[in-house]
């Protein structure tokens, strides 16, 4: 059993075939997965896959791009959403500082805001980071983000970054990038990172793990993400699969 902890089924690449990939996910042991909101179109859609499905979950939050176009009305709806049934995590939210469209300090006052709602309704996070690592780790620990942990969503630092985020109870996923041939990083924190704190993810449609690079993700691929970390740690995919998978609902309360 798999469990696929960040997924986006509820985006228009998915529009033509989502029941077949489903089943697809279904048929390669991925018995759960979060579908992940991210803003006012995406949100909706991934409340409605997960009232559809019993093994989908939902994740609610603004993603940092779109920063700037967040409301005081967006946080009071993701409040109300936030004690659905089916909601089991904030986000993602965090900081990206590869896209210009949301200044930065917009950026981190969104962020703020969620971490407080989080607080507020007891949910854990999904973080978001793209070349803002210090950053995120340093807000995080501004806003006491340990007493709600979460997730480092496609765990973008380097080795030395991980202690600080286990040290706020954060989990340490992992997506295609640990697949692929010149990416170190990702190699070397797989190897690292505690058993109980480990998490598999697709983050499809984005980031195909090899031998599919390039090509549409999809959340049956989680198994080849598993695979791969189960060689660097030198331990079978058996026991990759039913930690994370324990990890998973561990944190999400399931």
């Amino acid at each position: 059993m798999l469990f696929d902890t960040h997924v986006h089924l509820n985006i228009e690449q998915f529009d033509e075939d989502r029941d077949e990939v489903i089943q697809r996910a279904k048929a390669a042991g991925v018995e759960k997965m979060v579908v992940v909101g991210f803003d006012y179109e995406t949100i909706h859609k991934a409340m409605a896959l997960a009232e559809q499905h019993d093994f989908i979950y939902a994740a609610v939050g603004w993603h940092p791009v779109d920063a700037i176009d967040f409301t005081d009305e967006d946080l009071l709806w993701l409040e109300e959403l936030a004690h659905h049934e089916k909601v089991v995590a904030l986000g993602e939210m965090g900081l990206d500082y590869y896209w210009d469209k949301s200044p930065k300090d917009v950026q981190k006052d969104v962020f703020r805001k969620q971490i407080a709602l989080a607080k507020k309704v007891k949910l854990p996070i999904i973080i978001h980071n793209r070349e803002a690592t210090d950053d995120v780790i340093q807000l995080l620990q501004e806003e006491h983000a340990e007493e709600v942990g979460g997730i480092m969503h496609c765990f973008a630092g380097e080795v030395e970054h991980v202690k600080p985020c286990l040290d706020m109870n954060f989990y340490i996923s992992l997506g295609g990038p640990v697949t692929f041939k010149n990416a170190k990083a990702p190699k070397e924190v797989a190897k690292v990172v505690p058993a109980d704190r480990l998490l598999v993810e697709t983050d499809c449609p984005f980031l195909a793990p090899h031998p599919h690079r390039g090509k549409r993700n999809e959340p049956a691929y989680v198994r080849l993400v598993a695979e791969q970390i189960a060689n660097l740690r030198d331990t079978s995919i058996e026991a990759i699969e039913q930690q994370t998978t324990a990890n998973a609902l561990r944190l999400f309360g399931i």
